[in-house]
């Protein structure tokens, strides 16, 4: 069942003015609510973005960005646990009606989503940990997580009581086949998916 939308003045909503408010001083950073705590991430690097970039690829040439679903970065999650939380995933697969899903502060009802993904940067804990809890109560289908911090590939499935029933990771030389739910066949490189985000070591100038 899709959530209500409720538009609510921001006096009554005090983490959302803040996390608003933070938006508006540092730009380029991401503020999210989770857990009725904000959390705050630096932009991303470059590598970051390269991974993201070649991530929607293989979703795009599968037709998965048409007209029935819509590959997206950066769009608001509404997370049905707290009363203002929400989330914003790197990168989402939705329904092309999202649209028709709008909750509130630019956030989607969850049932929209078909899978979220995310790459991880300094704050992997929040990725790997803090994320997987707020994305299973949401009752998002799939979760991918590139983490660079181990380098590996997480795909999460089936999300039960908070947490993912199905929960296996990657490790460089797999090719991974997402599940049928998001709609076509889409195989990841995870050699290639992690190269790409592999950030140069940093040069010695002495």
């Amino acid at each position: 069942m899709s959530a209500a939308s409720v538009e609510r003045p921001y006096g009554e909503r005090p983490l959302i003015a803040e996390a608003n408010l933070l938006m508006d001083r540092l730009p380029g950073y991401r503020v999210e609510i989770i857990g009725g705590q904000l959390l705050v991430s630096p932009p991303p690097d470059g590598p970051h973005a390269v991974a993201l970039t070649d991530l929607m690829l293989p979703f795009m040439t599968a037709g998965l960005h048409g007209p029935g679903s819509k590959v997206v970065q950066g769009i608001g999650l509404w997370l049905p646990v707290g009363t203002e939380d929400y989330a914003i995933p790197d990168l989402s697969l939705v329904d092309a009606d999202y649209e028709d899903h709008y909750i509130e502060n630019n956030c989607y009802d969850p049932v929209c989503f078909r899978l979220v993904l995310e790459v991880t940067s300094g704050n992997w804990r929040t990725d790997l940990k803090t994320k997987v809890a707020a994305y299973a109560e949401a009752k998002v289908p799939v979760y991918v997580i590139v983490d660079r911090k181990h380098e590996r590939l997480h795909v999460l499935t089936d999300p039960v009581d908070g947490d993912y029933a199905g929960h296996r990771f990657h490790s460089p030389g797999a090719q991974v086949t997402l599940p049928d739910s998001i709609g076509a066949k889409v195989t990841l490189d995870v050699a290639e998916i992690l190269a790409a985000g592999r950030p140069k070591p940093a040069r010695d100038d002495d």
